[in-house]
């Protein structure tokens, strides 16, 4: 039997420097008349609001502002976001910022159509229907967002960061302009770049579609590998490879902005349809209870889940190594899908990510609980090559401890 696959996106992406210029009359086109902005107090005082409320303005549209939103924003600031939303009855959510506001917007258009609580909607394709419409305009380069069928939160009262996963949650509308993110801060951009590359290493060596282990009768937005999905990942680790440094260190390099822009869209095309992994839940339990930015910790994380997925994926892995940068030449595939490892690790080091768990901050007596709720977080370790069992991820947190 042949494998069958199938691929989602954001409604309409436009893509470019100067596209936010065009947003008014993009969300008048998508017949909405009351947006509420949802953004934070940085990204006020930085101005990009300013041209995002205006052309909203200039097409004739009603803007409302939710400016309280947070890093790794928590189910408090959903609520409270909701309770911003609720009397001036808009029409669509627009979540301007970082993957933490366009991931807030997401749950609001969730709340203000299917009521509830944030809890009710954790998990995956628990949401019942359509929601209100979400426009997501990034102003780092990381996440994806703004194509994603996903949103994350932290539940503070059990320590864990949580994932809503719905092909309702994905954008009407993506507007992606690169100029949004010339005044992200050099920490913000090496932590959301990290965070892009490993949404395309793991949807690249996520499990083959034909063999997803999807247990009888239940219903998921990840399905594994697949060749537009591989297509996808391979250009977004390449574009990383070239521009995450030169975005770090030169930030008004717009050449560089541009270049992570598209390979944050590009993994989050990739990922959203693929899935992510490993990474993803073992960073859950260390960012909920140590609360670094997510980034950071899958940057972190990323090498040593490698490492361990290696034997099952040595060609993509030494693809990867190439994507990167590196230089293969006469080596035979072991030695080359090291050179991604590696590769990795120096990346991470130059920009200024953390090697090791304990400068986040993390006691190794938390390593063995941490280790128990990954391993319980079936929906995406599934999507992994190899299924770990508790004490490897365990071994794998002592390694990067």
């Amino acid at each position: 039997m042949p494998d069958i696959w199938n691929f989602h996106s954001a409604g309409r992406l436009v893509f470019g420097a100067g596209a936010v210029d065009h947003l008014g009359e993009l969300t008048r086109e998508q017949g909405c008349r009351r947006v509420l902005i949802v953004t934070d107090r940085p990204l006020v005082e930085a101005g990009a609001l300013d041209k995002v409320r205006d052309s909203l303005v200039a097409a004739g549209l009603e803007a409302g502002l939710f400016d309280d939103g947070e890093p790794e924003p928590s189910f408090a600031a959903a609520r409270k976001c909701l309770q911003a939303a609720s009397p001036f009855k808009p029409d669509a959510v627009l979540g301007l910022g970082g993957g933490s506001n366009m991931d807030l917007a997401k749950l609001t258009a969730i709340l203000l159509t299917h009521g509830g609580d944030c809890r009710d909607w954790v998990g995956d394709c628990v949401v019942p229907g359509p929601i209100l419409p979400v426009i997501c305009l990034p102003t780092t380069a990381g996440t994806g967002s703004e194509v994603t069928a996903s949103g994350v939160l932290t539940d503070n009262e059990n320590h864990i960061k949580v994932g809503i996963l719905s092909q309702f949650l994905r954008p009407r509308l993506a507007v992606v302009d690169p100029q949004l993110t010339l005044s992200c801060p050099r920490q913000v951009t090496a932590d959301s770049g990290i965070d892009a590359l490993t949404h395309a290493i793991e949807a690249y060596t996520a499990v083959d579609n034909a063999a997803f282990p999807l247990p009888a009768g239940e219903r998921t937005v990840y399905q594994g590998r697949n060749p537009l999905g591989d297509c996808l990942a391979e250009k977004a680790i390449s574009l990383v490879g070239q521009h995450l440094a030169t975005a770090v260190e030169q930030p008004n390099d717009l050449t560089a902005r541009t270049g992570m822009a598209l390979a944050a869209t590009l993994a989050g095309l990739a990922f959203s349809n693929s899935g992510v992994a490993l990474v993803h839940a073992m960073e859950y339990p260390v960012g909920g209870a140590v609360h670094c930015s997510h980034g950071a910790g899958n940057g972190l994380l990323l090498p040593y889940v490698m490492r361990y997925n290696l034997p099952l994926r040595r060609p993509e892995m030494a693809r990867i190594a190439e994507l990167l940068g590196e230089d293969t030449t006469g080596l035979d595939e072991t030695a080359a899908a090291e050179r991604a490892v590696t590769a990795v690790e120096r990346l991470r080091a130059r920009i200024g990510i953390p090697g090791r768990l304990r400068e986040l901050g993390v006691r190794r007596e938390q390593l063995r609980p941490f280790a128990e709720k990954a391993a319980s977080i079936k929906r995406i370790l599934r999507v992994n090559p190899r299924m770990p069992t508790t004490e490897e991820i365990e071994e794998i947190y002592e390694a990067a401890w």
